[in-house]
């Protein structure tokens, strides 16, 4: 059966929205004709999808432009480089930080100070915000307080080398805690033992800062290193600082390393010892006026 104009030319337009090849556009006066328009449609391919129809865009790609290959490739001879010159000779031109063969700028005017290595970098932490914290419910004042509170609530941000307990408005602390920072200022431990604390300085590594703050990262578990530095070994022996190593310093002992005990401070000397030094002393004098020469 032969299907009539209408319906071919709503077939035509389902193949076009499908992007498929239509059917002729010739109108049937005969019955040879009218199987014309019937002949191309069972030569059309199916897909199970359009995705396996698509083509490239020609517009969309052009030919990589093949440079030296002369005049007609469009970019012949010296390649689009200009003629002779640094730029054509390197290929890729001079560095970019080339002063043109003068000495550069940075030895002429070169960066004044240093970066000292030995500075540590600590996160202050001050007593209002501490009870800011504590007020908002986002510390417990009646669990120690280590480096893993203060991480764990935002008091401090990007710990490095640790944090150090300062006292502005200290006058508005009014809570006693037990907590254990790296570093604190007298005014602060004094406060924080005013109202009946506990505060503790602690020495960590930044493994170790890692360690108390993430833990979870170390299933198999952390030792803690100790100070090995003077300076820190110095300051965390001194129990003015409220250090964790106040109690290696035995009676007698300084918490500096060149310490040194009472009893081996010199004695005074005695009356006779001193009468003997001023003889002597005068017994020098007359040898050197009557030496000749």
């Amino acid at each position: 059966m032969i299907p009539s104009i209408t319906a071919l030319r709503a077939l035509r337009q389902t193949l076009r929205q499908f992007g498929l090849s239509s059917i002729p556009t010739l109108h049937p006066t005969t019955t040879a004709a009218a199987a014309a328009f019937v002949a191309p449609i069972h030569q059309v391919r199916h897909y199970a999808s359009i995705l396996g129809d698509l083509r490239d865009i020609r517009t969309q790609h052009t030919n990589k432009k093949r440079k030296g290959r002369g005049p007609s490739s469009g970019k012949g001879k010296t390649s689009g480089r200009g003629h002779k010159g640094q730029g054509q000779r390197g290929g890729h031109g001079p560095p970019k930080n080339f002063e043109g063969g003068q000495t550069p700028q940075w030895i002429v005017n070169p960066e004044k100070g240093f970066k000292n290595p030995l500075m540590k970098h600590f996160s202050p932490l001050n007593l209002n915000l501490l009870q800011s914290w504590i007020d908002q419910g986002r510390i417990d004042p009646t669990k120690p307080i280590t480096l893993k509170e203060l991480h764990d609530s935002r008091a401090v941000h990007g710990i490095k080398d640790g944090v150090k307990l300062l006292a502005r408005d200290c006058d508005k602390f009014n809570t006693a805690i037990d907590i254990t920072v790296n570093k604190a200022s007298r005014a602060a431990i004094a406060r924080i033992e005013e109202l009946g604390g506990k505060i503790s300085t602690r020495f960590y590594t930044k493994e170790g800062i890692r360690f108390i703050t993430r833990p979870h990262l170390f299933p198999d578990g952390h030792r803690l290193a100790g100070p090995t530095a003077r300076q820190d070994i110095e300051y965390y022996r001194d129990p003015a600082h409220r250090g964790y190593l106040a109690d290696t310093v035995k009676p007698g002992e300084s918490p500096s390393l060149y310490w040194y005990k009472k009893h081996d401070v010199v004695k005074k000397k005695t009356e006779e010892e001193v009468t003997q030094q001023k003889k002597n002393k005068e017994l020098r004098k007359q040898q050197a006026a009557n030496r000749i020469f």
